[in-house]
């Protein structure tokens, strides 16, 4: 082999030579550590299966006819045993047929005998160049499948327990289509990653288009893809997020967000499974699961024709109702401790904990913005506190900043229905703590005491008016559970 030709890297890969004739292992052996390898030898089926029990090779060089049987009879056994070694076949009595055969069962490759030996430092190269390749992307899977495991979901609160719950069995079914439904920040995308991530389509890919961030003249095309000529830009053939996903899952985020134009083409593909390239009439087939979410109302935009019908009773297959923050306030201190953890690692910060008036002031938030304001709360505090524990006064959850020119609406029901008018604060002020207090009082007394109906009333949870009670005196508080949650876990 000529000087110069590129070592193997990072580490020294090493190749086993399977072949009976002694003389042409000793000169493939000095001819490949000449060029860097770690050389191996094996001169039979026997001696080749006595090595399965050491520590895979990088590579397998295995000779097709050998004293004690074929080594094709070997292959299957070669691919189970050891999948990250690469197997390329030699044989000194080539044939189609036997070529077909190798490759079948899992060869990278066949040369025949006498090995030209450029051509064989090229097939070594790109079967190491894949393996590492194949063995990178397995990485990255399995770092996936623990970063959104399931059981790293904060779920405290009973309401999130029920999710997760749905999100196993969904996960491990052959279910076709999902629909999570939420408000914005529940963490709807970290449960279409854990439904992907625990199924059998966890090796495949898995996309996600957002509805409301690409142009309707694009979205298409980024969907379903193009063929040359489609369009003006279009100067070749272009596979959408569809075609690539083959075997994994697509995530549609924001559908309610979706054209109507495009709804009855995902309809189809939801149907069929199939679709045509924009500017091409060829069907395509794929195998995908498609994951959709919205925080809209469907139901609401079907009956007001923004959203088709029937598209919305497909992907209502199998709803996922993900529960705002402010509706498991159980989740709120162990998501905002694991958060902490996070941030303190990611800051290189020494902050100590979080003391009780902050804790508290987390559970008495309305969190509209959910698990994702949580978040920013934390990490803004970690960024800015300088304070060995965190404090109330380091979550600074009211910027003060308000756009101007935009009025309190509050909508009265009295007598004849419903009418709106602007609140006007009282030139003398008041006290929003004895209002509000007031205002819990009327409406528990207006539903005889029944928490949901008074709820309901003032447009709030039953957790949300049990907290008030809560703290008005008139219900035992539950308490929090003692411990802390595992740092590493991922919000919900």
């Amino acid at each position: 082999m000529s000087n110069g030709r590129e070592k193997p890297s990072p580490a020294k890969a090493t190749i086993l030579i399977v072949d009976d004739e002694l003389m042409v292992r000793r000169a493939l052996s000095a001819q490949l550590e000449s060029e860097g390898y770690a050389v191996e030898e094996a001169e039979s089926l026997g001696a080749t299966r006595a090595r399965l029990r050491s520590p895979p090779p990088s590579l397998v060089l295995l000779d097709m006819n050998l004293t004690d049987g074929d080594g094709l009879d070997l292959l299957p056994t070669l691919r189970a045993q050891w999948p990250e070694a690469a197997v390329i076949v030699m044989t000194g009595h080539g044939s189609v047929e036997s070529a077909v055969r190798a490759i079948k069962s899992g060869a990278f490759s066949y040369l025949q005998k006498p090995l030209n030996p450029d051509e064989l430092a090229v097939q070594l190269r790109q079967a190491l160049d894949t393996n590492r390749l194949v063995q990178r992307a397995a990485d990255e899977t399995q770092r996936n499948v623990e970063r959104y495991s399931v059981d790293g979901i904060i779920a405290k609160s009973a309401a999130m327990r029920r999710v997760l719950e749905q999100v196993r069995v969904v996960a491990s079914s052959r279910a076709g289509t999902v629909l999570l439904l939420g408000e914005s920040g529940t963490g709807k995308g970290l449960l279409a990653s854990a439904i992907h991530y625990a199924s059998s389509r966890a090796a495949h890919p898995f996309l996600k288009v957002t509805c409301s961030a690409i142009p309707e003249t694009l979205l298409e095309a980024e969907l379903f893809g193009h063929e040359k000529g489609a369009f003006t830009d279009a100067k070749q053939r272009r596979r959408g997020v569809f075609e690539a996903a083959d075997g994994g899952t697509v995530f549609l985020d924001e559908i309610g967000d979706m054209p109507l134009a495009l709804q009855a083409k995902l309809l189809g593909v939801i149907e069929d499974r199939s679709f045509s390239r924009v500017g091409g009439t060829n069907r395509v087939s794929v195998d995908v699961r498609l994951v959709a979410a919205t925080h809209r109302d469907l139901e609401r935009a079907a009956e007001e024709g923004r959203f088709r019908e029937d598209l919305l009773y497909r992907l209502k297959v199998v709803p996922i109702v993900i529960p705002a923050l402010r509706e498991r306030r159980e989740d709120i201190v162990p998501l905002a401790l694991s958060f902490f953890a996070e941030f303190n690692r990611e800051f290189a910060r020494s902050v100590k904990g979080m003391d009780e008036e902050a804790l508290a002031y987390l559970e008495g938030h309305a969190w509209p913005g959910n698990v994702r304001e949580l978040r920013n709360a934390i990490e803004r505090a970690m960024l800015f506190t300088k304070s060995d524990r965190l404090g109330a006064g380091d979550l600074m959850l009211d910027t003060g900043y308000r756009p101007r020119g935009v009025a309190t609406r509050v909508v009265t029901n009295g007598g004849g229905g419903g009418a709106e008018r602007t609140f006007t604060l009282p030139t003398e002020g008041l006290q929003l703590d004895e209002l509000e207090n007031e205002l819990v009082r009327q409406a528990m007394e207006r539903a005889g005491g029944n928490q949901s109906r008074a709820a309901a009333l003032l447009g709030l949870s039953r957790d949300q008016i049990r907290y008030r009670l809560e703290k008005m005196g008139q219900l035992k508080p539950a308490g929090r559970a003692p411990g802390l949650v595992d740092p590493h876990a991922n919000a919900g």
